[in-house]
């Protein structure tokens, strides 16, 4: 056993019905005095509740989808008028990214409160787009110093996005398996990270008031993105980071319909890794496992569904082709990677891929 493995310095607080005080105590403890929230507008006055008692010098809601590099460049401007020194960012990835687009050119640190499953807290990748392309990076300035979960801030989460958020950490975790980077420490956090969120999301589908199963996609999806940040990008967000950059899909649903197509192309050269998927999915299949797991929680179908149209899968295919990892466990092909997206714009079955050699 051969690896090197770097562990982020980040500081991560799970406290369910606390979150204010928590931040108050985040805030002190980095020093704070000058701080910008970033926050949506549909998340400001959850926003406002968990900053209370912190010394707020202004509240930014411009987020938008994928961080645009025109959006960035605003808040990063706003930040340096008001002569911020810390971001407290509330809300979901794409808060969390503009946060960390800001922290890339500035280095101001960050204090996150995901009210998502998207993990971007946790890691040191950053993405913005321009021009209809996404670009992602990795810099340790962008990784938040301060994870602050509490499930209670997931509450209004409804149930089919909470569904999508909690794919999408599920991808991290299958990508993790046979990322670029991947070691034993990242695919021992991933298939707990799979038990997890595959346990966490039966439980928020059958209760959604429930914060136990809340709880558990939030530590599920805490240990994907460790795993994630770790491992590096593998076939799977190579696709959707393409698909939402270039044609402006949703990031969560993109996710969680690709996923079990990536997941059938690739199992049957990585029989180590899906024998760890099957096993954190109780199955004795990885594909069969997941396939059972999004039919008990009615996952998106289909990229159909979510706006993108046959007509592009010939000039997506060309896009991902430039940026698929060279060490997927499979030779990826123009005619495999075509009917790898005919299938999930279709929301075909997945095994249909296995063993598909042309």
């Amino acid at each position: 056993m051969r690896f090197e493995h770097e562990t982020l310095a980040q500081r991560v607080c799970f406290t369910p019905g606390d979150a204010a005080a928590t931040v108050r105590a985040e805030v002190e403890r980095l020093g704070g005095t000058r701080v910008m929230v970033i926050a949506s507008p549909a998340e400001a006055d959850l926003a406002g509740k968990v900053t209370t008692d912190v010394p707020v010098v202004l509240r930014h809601d411009e987020v938008v989808m994928h961080v645009p590099v025109a959006s960035a460049e605003r808040a990063r401007a706003a930040a340096a008028t008001h002569e911020v020194d810390l971001l407290v960012s509330v809300g979901g990835g794409s808060t969390t990214g503009l946060a960390k687009a800001v922290a890339l050119t500035t280095g101001i640190p960050i204090v996150a409160v995901p009210t998502t499953y998207a993990g971007s807290e946790a890691t040191s990748v950053w993405g913005l787009t321009e021009g209809a392309r996404k670009t992602t990076g990795v810099d340790p300035r962008v990784l938040p110093r301060s994870i602050v979960y509490d499930a209670t801030l997931t509450l209004s989460l409804p149930v089919a996005m909470s569904v999508a958020s909690g794919l999408n950490a599920l991808a991290h975790c299958v990508d993790s398996l046979w990322a670029p980077r991947t070691d034993p420490v990242d695919q021992a956090l991933a298939g707990e990270g799979i038990r997890a969120l595959a346990a966490g999301l039966s439980a928020v589908v059958a209760g959604p008031a429930g914060l136990e199963g809340r709880e558990q996609v939030l530590y599920g999806a805490y240990l994907s993105a460790v795993a994630f940040s770790s491992a590096g990008s593998g076939l799977h967000h190579k696709i959707c980071h393409v698909l939402g950059g270039a044609y402006d899909l949703p990031h969560a649903q993109t996710h969680a319909v690709v996923l079990p197509y990536v997941l059938a192309f690739n199992a049957p050269a990585a029989p180590r890794a899906e024998r760890r998927i099957a096993d954190a999915l109780g199955d004795t299949s990885a594909v069969g496992g997941l396939q059972r797991l999004r039919r008990a929680v009615d996952a998106p179908k289909a990229l159909r569904d979510h706006g993108f149209d046959k007509a592009d899968i010939d000039d997506a295919a060309r896009a991902i082709l430039e940026v698929v990892p060279a060490n997927n466990p499979r030779p990826v092909t123009p005619d495999r990677l075509r009917r790898l997206l005919r299938a999930a714009w279709q929301g075909a079955d997945p095994l249909t891929l296995d063993g598909e050699e042309s």
